[in-house]
């Protein structure tokens, strides 16, 4: 769910925007089903994901919410992280504003959408229209994103209450997100490094 962020990581990682944001909709191995460069992105998103979900901070992110909802937090935090990635963003990156960015990545996506996964393309027919990764800096609309997922998924229906765990520690993961996302940063930038030998390789 944390579209920004994984598409502010690739872009940091000089990775694939659009295999970095449509991983979730592949399962299994990706090799020969899309480009070496979309694969890469893929792989690169299951790694990002991975360093996060095992990360102390989160841990201890999710330990803010109560147990009735500290089984959703992992949902409820992608779209805490992208919150305050989308608010802080002139902060993170003064060259280039949220929505140069989002501009940007969506023409580096869309045109390539037809050979991407069905669920994934129906996704992309709201998140650039509607301004999603704009609109995440706004709380109110994470709240209306968490209401939409637990309506659609009555197994997901607490959800609705983990937004008031949010807003009740705010501070606290506006603090988290600082000590987090650094960390995040460097690891796609370290990602990006190990990956430089073999582009130099593959040069003719």
């Amino acid at each position: 769910m944390n579209f920004l962020a994984h598409l502010h990581l690739a872009q940091r990682a000089q990775s694939s925007l659009l295999g970095n944001l449509m991983a979730d909709f592949v399962r299994g191995d990706p090799e020969g089903l899309y480009s070496p460069d979309v694969v890469a992105g893929i792989r690169m998103h299951r790694q990002v994901d991975k360093f996060t979900d095992q990360h102390p901070i989160v841990i201890n992110a999710k330990q803010l919410f109560r147990p009735p909802y500290r089984r959703v937090a992992a949902i409820t935090l992608d779209l805490v992280w992208d919150h305050f990635l989308a608010l802080y963003w002139d902060q993170i990156e003064a060259k280039q504003t949220l929505p140069q960015f989002v501009h940007y990545a969506r023409q580096q996506i869309e045109p390539n959408l037809y050979y991407t996964p069905e669920k994934f393309q129906e996704l992309n027919e709201y998140l650039w229209s509607q301004n999603w990764l704009i609109h995440y800096a706004e709380p109110e609309y994470i709240n209306n994103v968490l209401n939409s997922m637990a309506r659609r998924r009555p197994k997901l229906a607490n959800l609705i209450g983990s937004f008031d765990d949010f807003i009740l520690h705010y501070h606290d993961f506006s603090a988290f997100f600082w000590q987090l996302y650094p960390a995040m940063i460097a690891f796609a930038e370290t990602l990006s490094e190990k990956r430089a030998p073999l582009m130099k390789t593959n040069k003719p």
